[in-house]
């Protein structure tokens, strides 16, 4: 059974797609095909049908049937229409200020749905932009480890030449092969850190099970347009769409609450009728004059003069929600200023670690540069050189975790201000 497994899950790795993508066509696959997008979409459109519902009381509407019956003396209703061969009726709402509030709340849901749908895909883009930076950073660690384990692996080969020289202790070479496995080991835990980012971006993009997505580009720079940390909340309030989808929400109760209160008002409907009569139904025995076709149009007038004590509760209860929801709006605004100030000054943390970074890998690079040129005067051996390019590795992969600290740092920036999607499309 587990040979069977194996073989499936080479089969499948064979078939699998490794897709080479640019940051832009992240963006874009991720906006139209990722399973969220896909969800907000279908929440949009049954917002809009929602609409489509609120609206059907003012519309006229048309029955046709039959009341067709044979009459035993006086002529009795069916379901409180007169017998007849033929009848049709129309009714419209001409004025009915609850439902035209909960019409209203309706169009507020649909706009609520609307900005909840673009949360969504913004927050599917900002995955899918820091799974398309971590790819890469892991792809440039790769590759430096690649280098290290080379140079560990040189290092020790020199090592046992020395140990069987006898210039060395064997202790040595022990000491020489742990850190050369080591580095092994941490190649292929990078490696495998790399095809997941590259699945999980595949998966994210809406792709086949199994196939990669690989950046077309890792070094692509995340820019961000504000220069101040004022700036940044001055842009976080003005483009949070949590804060745009719970003021949505607030307008929408209140036209809930407006269409409780409304229930005392009266109702006005437009109706007409018509009725094809028979003799059959002795219409010409019990009343007067039998005329087969009949018919009636105009307004019906509903005076509720004893409200619905549900209404008032409905109210009281809309209230209540209402008063929780202007609370979380005032908590959502400090809540965005205080992220938005909290990215910037990460963002300044992580410029400083890549400072940082760059001057350590700096000094590495001296140090090797010295290594060789003593190295070539007799005066320093292949070891040091060769433990001198593992350190500069090692700085390496520090400046690459920096930098992918700072790109995170600013992808958060651009999520907290709602800049995000501009920013990388550009």
């Amino acid at each position: 059974m587990r040979r069977i497994l194996l073989f499936l899950s080479a089969a499948l790795a064979a078939f699998a797609e490794v897709r080479i993508v640019t940051l832009a066509q992240v963006l874009g696959l991720a906006m139209t095909q990722s399973a969220e997008a896909a969800l907000a979409r279908l929440d949009e459109r049954r917002a809009a049908a929602a609409v489509q519902a609120a609206k059907d009381p003012f519309y006229p509407k048309i029955f046709a049937g039959s009341g067709l019956a044979y009459s035993s003396g006086f002529p009795l209703s069916i379901e409180g229409s007169a017998p007849s061969i033929l009848e049709s009726r129309a009714i419209a709402s001409v004025y009915n200020q609850p439902q035209k509030m909960m019409l209203e709340k309706a169009r507020a849901d649909q706009k609520t749905a609307g900005v909840a749908a673009v949360m969504r895909q913004e927050n599917v883009s900002y995955r899918a932009a820091l799974l398309y930076v971590e790819a890469g950073r892991l792809a440039a660690a790769v590759r430096a480890a690649k280098e290290q384990a080379g140079t560990l692996e040189r290092v020790a080969e020199t090592v046992k030449a020395r140990v069987e020289a006898g210039r060395e202790l064997a202790i040595e070479g022990r000491r020489a092969q742990l850190r050369n496995a080591q580095a092994r080991q941490r190649t292929l835990r990078l490696e495998t850190a790399l095809a997941d980012a590259e699945t999980q971006l595949g998966l994210l993009l809406g792709m086949a099970d199994g196939d990669r997505a690989r950046p077309a580009d890792p070094e692509t720079p995340i820019r961000v347009a504000v220069t101040s940390e004022g700036e940044a909340v001055v842009a976080a309030l003005q483009n949070s769409k949590e804060i745009r989808r719970l003021e949505s929400v607030v307008i929408a109760k209140g036209f809930e609450r407006k269409s409780h209160e409304a229930a005392r008002l009266p109702r006005l409907d437009l109706v007409a009728q018509y009725g094809l009569f028979s003799k059959l139904n002795n219409y010409d025995k019990f009343f007067n004059r039998f005329q087969r076709h009949n018919g009636q149009f105009g307004v019906s007038i509903q005076i509720p003069l004893l409200p619905s004590q549900a209404s008032k509760a409905q109210k009281e209860m809309v209230d209540g929600e209402l008063a929780g929801l202007r609370t979380q709006l005032n908590a959502e605004r400090g809540r965005a200023s205080a992220q938005a100030r909290k990215a910037w000054a990460e963002i300044a943390a992580q410029e400083t670690g890549v400072e940082v970074a760059n001057l350590d890998l700096a000094i590495a690079r001296e140090q090797t540069t010295l290594l060789l040129a003593l190295l070539e005067e007799g005066r320093a051996t292949q070891k040091q050189l060769e433990e001198a390019r593992f350190t500069e590795n090692e700085k390496w992969m520090a400046l690459f975790d920096a930098r992918f600290g700072l790109d995170r740092a600013r992808l958060e920036l651009l999520k907290e201000t709602g800049t995000l999607t501009a920013a990388l499309r550009n």
